[in-house]
């Protein structure tokens, strides 16, 4: 397991009950890796955003990912992206079958699946580069 950064990120995955904070770790280190292995992303930094371990391209390439469970969907985990970006809207056309969707928001997991870790780490990997392939389009349109 990849090392916390900060304590209070390693708080918030202690608190979880033990079979969602199994599943929490594994969707944590599918981001750490795939941001490790991502060209463009830079270092990644981990902290809490909105009490939620989130996940923030230091260069500011990417938009920020972040990650929870919550007691009101106990039987559910899920990855939170900008709203304000096409993200979730990109995913949706290119993942219908692999994910179940929170609005513009967030991918959603149930508990005791698998997690479509191909997938995951493909739309992670377009989190962190999100403002690098923006800011391309951008300058190529002017």
């Amino acid at each position: 397991m990849t090392p916390f950064q900060h304590k209070a990120v390693a708080d918030r995955f202690a608190s979880y009950l033990p079979h969602v904070k199994s599943k929490m770790l594994a969707l944590r280190e599918l981001v750490l890796k795939t941001a490790a292995e991502t060209p463009g992303a830079g270092e990644v930094e981990e902290t809490l955003k909105w009490g939620e371990p989130a996940y923030v391209t230091k260069n500011k390439t990417g938009s920020t990912i972040r990650m929870d469970w919550k007691a009101k969907s106990p039987n559910t985990y899920a990855l939170y992206f900008n709203c304000q970006t096409s993200l979730v809207e990109s995913f949706r056309r290119i993942f219908h079958h692999d994910f179940q969707f929170e609005g513009n928001r967030a991918l959603v997991f149930q508990l005791d699946e698998s997690l479509p870790k191909d997938s995951v780490a493909l739309c992670v990997t377009a989190s962190l580069t999100y403002h690098v392939k923006h800011n391309k389009a951008a300058k190529s349109a002017a």
